[in-house]
């Protein structure tokens, strides 16, 4: 697939996009019924499904209803009574038990897919086969194969895949951004992310989920790259337990409550993040970036800006807010705008599956790293990805790769190009 792909790359003098983009390859995109019906005045608003009735599938209904134009239709949860008391609380019309329903349902634009990790890749992949645009919360698969599959899928279909990543929209990191980009801070240096929750969760939480690096850091992981705005190099990662000692008798980073890492960037730049299952001051979540003419920061979030002054004590009146629930409900309801926006406009999403590929790469390296004790190139993480089709993939360790073929060294490689590529390819020959 890798020497086809730069073939056609060769061949049609594409260039690629930053940021883990693809190469250019042979999909035929498809207008979707949500752009045909705006553009024919019969739609006003995105009517959507939400797949998983559980805590952030919760999270998200309430974001859908605070968005304008924005309708949810139907819900569904396996615990037909969790989604029924969804559908109450929110409005919905129609709840039901079987995701299949919301996927295959004629009135749905989109599916919100708010379902445990290990069902995300096949119901992706049921709403590419049924022609719904998708937003999915991370992670997009439990393991690579499956993710590049799932990414694939929704591109040969020619429908939107959007990846939830809510801090890549929240303000506080939001206006780092912009200061990196309007070099109100100079040329970046280096990057500081941290990320410590008010309490551990409890075992059966922990056991399965992944480790602390895909389950926890991954966001700090996908903010480095956000607010770096290139492609990681490799990573340094450690880790250990403070706070649950009984997460000790664990597999591999699940065993860890605290880790760090080292992130290198092209220049120089490094990325540094920290995070703890544990804080006993509140939900602690703040960035740093050093630049070469200044430094921008942010603050952890209050639910007010009261301040005690006392004899024996200055500062906030309370504390911080107490978990990712409150605190980025604006940051899920601003990314709940910007996907249906895109939906509407018939423009890229902001947060695409390239962007949950790259997430997952870099939590996977991480692992790795702090399992064996060394940096991580990214590429080598890539190169265990073997794919007979874009939408047959494996994990296969180095000497069980077919004869004559050559791992890929870069995502891009894997998969093939989205509806709104496609679309600007087209427009370009077009015009030429």
């Amino acid at each position: 697939m890798r020497l086809s792909v730069i073939a056609l790359l060769s061949a049609l003098a594409v260039s690629s996009v930053e940021g883990f983009a693809p190469s250019f390859g042979t999909t035929v995109a498809r207008r979707s019924a949500l752009k045909m019906a705006v553009e024919d005045n019969e739609v006003k608003e995105v009517r959507v499904g939400v797949i998983g009735c559980g805590r952030i599938g919760i999270v998200h209904l309430g974001a859908i209803t605070k968005a304008p134009n924005v309708k949810p239709i139907i819900v569904s949860n396996p615990t037909v009574s969790k989604a029924e008391a969804a559908a109450t609380q929110f409005g919905v019309p129609s709840f039901t038990s079987d995701a299949m329903d919301v996927i295959t349902n004629p009135d749905v634009d989109a599916v919100w897919i708010c379902s445990p990790s290990s069902f995300h890749a096949e119901q992706i992949k049921a709403c590419a086969e049924n022609g719904k645009h998708v937003f999915c919360e991370k992670p997009l698969a439990t393991d690579l194969a499956a993710t590049v599959e799932a990414i694939n899928a929704c591109n040969d279909a020619g429908v939107k895949l959007m990846t939830g990543l809510q801090r890549r929209f929240d303000p506080n990191f939001r206006r780092v951004k912009q200061a990196i980009e309007d070099k109100e801070v100079g040329e970046t240096i280096m990057i500081k992310l941290c990320s410590r929750d008010p309490s551990p969760p409890p075992f059966e939480y922990v056991k399965g989920g992944g480790g602390i690096f895909a389950d926890m850091a991954v966001h700090d992981l996908d903010m480095s790259r956000f607010l770096a705005g290139s492609d990681p190099i490799d990573i340094l990662a450690v880790g250990s337990c403070h706070i649950d000692k009984s997460i000790e008798v664990l597999d591999g980073s699940e065993k860890y409550d605290t880790a760090s890492c080292i992130v290198r960037y092209p220049g120089g730049v490094q990325a540094m993040v920290d995070v703890c299952r544990q804080s006993s001051y509140g939900y602690d979540q703040r960035a740093e970036v050093l630049g070469d003419s200044g430094m921008i920061a942010t603050d952890n979030v209050y639910p007010n800006t009261a301040k005690i002054y006392r004899n024996e004590f200055t500062g906030n009146a309370d504390m911080p807010y107490d978990f990712f629930l409150s605190r980025y409900t604006e940051a899920y309801v601003s990314e709940t705008i910007a996907f249906c926006e895109s939906l509407v406009n018939d423009t890229p999403v902001p947060c695409t599956g390239q962007d949950g590929l790259a997430a997952l790469i870099m939590a996977l390296a991480a692992d790795k790293s702090a399992e064996e004790n060394r940096w991580v190139s990214f590429k080598e993480v890539v190169a265990s990805v073997y794919c007979s089709n874009p939408l047959n993939c494996e994990i296969l360790p180095m000497d069980c790769f077919p004869e004559g073929f050559q791992p890929a060294a870069d995502p891009r490689e894997l998969i093939i190009p989205d509806v709104d590529e496609v679309k600007n390819y087209s427009v370009k020959s077009a015009v030429n």
